[in-house]
């Protein structure tokens, strides 16, 4: 079995790495997930969830929505 391949950096990578100041949105990130309890949230919602029928598009992860929506009314 061969070794894995090293991944090479982007340029973008090596920038924001060295990236010093958090940017509104990080910041406004952090502290939503430090005030709203994700896990109980969706383990309210989960079993009213609908799943998918098999037509369409595919749905998005439940976790990720509800996120959405909170982002969308704040």
């Amino acid at each position: 079995m061969k070794p894995p391949q090293p991944i090479q950096v982007s340029f973008a990578q090596a920038e924001y790495a060295q990236k010093k100041k958090r940017t509104r949105r990080e910041v406004f990130l952090e502290k939503m997930a430090e005030v709203v309890p994700w896990a109980r949230l969706v383990k309210v919602i989960e079993p009213r969830d609908p799943k998918s029928g098999g037509h369409g598009r595919p749905p998005r992860g439940l976790e990720r929505m509800l996120r959405m929506y909170f982002v969308q009314q704040w």
